[in-house]
């Protein structure tokens, strides 16, 4: 991999706020704290190894000394079978990284629906199909989800959109869309139970309650406090649990296709 190709992977946070907010002068001083804040030379240490995809995967839990115990992949067949992996999101990127790299190895190619913060590691993009919701991609959304669902990949998808916070005192996700319900009986996909158990660091969730809830600001503040989430999860143990398959035809119309996601996330945290 040549030098500008690997310039190419690194996180640049002065040309994404140029970027982002054109024709505004930001302090020299906020830039600093900004980039010590979300690590921005230890993150770019980690891109700059020339990984991609799933060896990137690995590699980033290897270096960070992260270690992940997998529990329940016998429930899981290998007959050829499709997959969409429906899993809760406490954490933002490591979870992520940890199921892109595990699935990728276990079962074949796969693709995780993203948006947010996971865009900006590259070396993922391989593993990604990106649908954030605002810019001009939003156009495209739903024909990238439907080419996403048709194709001969696994899927992965964090049906909450966003992180867990913290709801009544428990860290959870917020209530699940029912889309991965509605393209996976469209294109019979099984749907598997993933429960990845692990949480940020609490600052994570104050930031959240302030901004939020306090605050009112409906931008997703907490996002950007997901690099430093990332960065702390350094030595840790985190537990993957996979569930059995449900069956498309399982999703019949007794219930509305909001009401089985509601039901499948509840079967998530009984894992």
């Amino acid at each position: 991999m040549t030098q500008e190709q690997i310039k190419d992977r690194l996180i640049d946070l002065d040309s994404v706020v140029a970027t982002k907010f054109k024709g505004k002068k930001i302090p020299r001083w906020v830039m600093r704290f900004l980039k010590r804040f979300i690590h921005q030379d230890w993150m770019n240490s980690m891109l700059a190894r020339g990984y991609d995809g799933a060896a990137f995967c690995d590699d980033l839990l290897e270096q960070m000394d992260i270690k992940i115990e997998v529990e329940g992949l016998e429930n899981v067949p290998r007959d050829g079978s499709r997959y969409t992996f429906a899993s809760n999101h406490p954490l933002g990127a490591v979870d992520g990284v940890a199921l892109c790299g595990l699935i990728s190895r276990e079962f074949g190619p796969m693709k995780m629906l993203v948006n947010d913060f996971l865009l900006y590691l590259k070396p993922l993009a391989p593993l990604c199909v990106g649908i954030n919701k605002v810019g001009a991609q939003a156009r495209d959304l739903p024909q990238l989800i439907d080419e996403a669902y048709r194709s001969g990949d696994h899927l992965l998808m964090f049906p909450a959109g966003s992180c867990s916070r913290k709801v009544n005192g428990v860290v959870q996700d917020l209530p699940w869309t029912k889309t991965f319900i509605t393209k996976s009986v469209e294109t019979e996909r099984a749907v598997v139970p993933v429960h990845f158990i692990g949480r940020n660091p609490g600052r994570f969730y104050r930031a959240d309650w302030l901004f939020r809830k306090f605050l009112k600001i409906k931008f997703n503040i907490p996002m950007l406090f997901l690099p430093d989430a990332l960065y702390h999860a350094q030595h840790k143990t985190f537990r993957i649990v996979f569930g059995k398959p449900i069956p498309s035809s399982r999703f019949d119309k007794s219930r509305k296709p909001a009401e089985w996601a509601a039901q499948v996330r509840e079967q998530v945290y009984q894992l």
